[in-house]
């Protein structure tokens, strides 16, 4: 069977509006945009940290997958800035050793849950703060607001700016599906096709998951009502 090709990361088209070209001219211009920025209000220092190295993998998410939860503005703020956090504190108190680095990527992912931000890519901050070289080290917890957080406004502007720009609503927001009164108990994968090519999106989940949830969800709700459950 012909699965749509803009659905998921690994069904997505090279070129047009749903492209992985789309997602790389997008990624490339944001960090360019941030690192040139953050370079310049540093003075151009060329020892200076202007450019943290998980922006790259953030702008893989913002700009390849928009629609991602992981990928939205509050989880790549405040996931990159608690662990950042959390991550020279482990410095301060351990010294750049191993223990300082799993340390803080463990309280990292327990921080970024609790705060409802999960970013993947802000592991890595955690690393990199824990593991300090000599100039973050000394920039101490100013390295939180630059360059960290100065690159991270840049890059979440360029991304809302740059996904409008090319038909992505960012931040993403759930569509409204009206609910019906009717169950049918049945669908094709044709159906699930023709809704997925609909929706015009890329999802960051793989599109046989999706056939297995909602096969799943069917049998439940058919042996609900074989057993004479009645929706309120």
């Amino acid at each position: 069977m012909q699965h749509h090709a803009g659905a998921t990361p690994a069904t997505m088209p090279w070129t047009g509006r749903l492209g992985a070209l789309r997602g790389a001219v997008g990624a490339g211009l944001g960090i360019a945009l941030t690192g040139w920025i953050t370079h310049r209000l540093l003075g151009g220092a060329p020892d200076a940290p202007w450019l943290v190295a998980s922006m790259g993998a953030s702008a893989v998410l913002a700009f390849v997958l928009p629609a991602s939860p992981l990928a939205q503005p509050w989880p790549t703020i405040g996931g990159h800035l608690s662990a950042a956090a959390i991550g020279l504190a482990c410095h301060m108190l351990l010294g750049p050793g191993w223990l300082a680095a799993c340390l803080a990527v463990g309280l990292a992912v327990a921080a970024m849950s609790l705060l409802r931000c999960l970013h993947p890519p802000a592991g890595g901050t955690a690393v990199l703060t824990a593991l300090a070289s000599p100039a973050i080290a000394a920039m101490g917890w100013t390295f939180l607001l630059t360059p960290l957080a100065l690159n991270l406004t840049l890059l979440t502007l360029a991304a809302l700016l740059y996904n409008k720009l090319t038909g992505h609503p960012y931040p993403h927001h759930a569509r409204q599906v009206p609910v019906t009164t009717v169950w049918t108990g049945r669908y094709s994968p044709e159906d699930l096709d023709a809704v997925l090519e609909e929706w015009d999106e890329v999802l960051s989940v793989d599109r046989d998951d999706l056939d297995a949830l909602f096969r799943a969800l069917e049998g439940r709700v058919l042996a609900k009502e074989q057993d004479g459950w009645v929706s309120p």
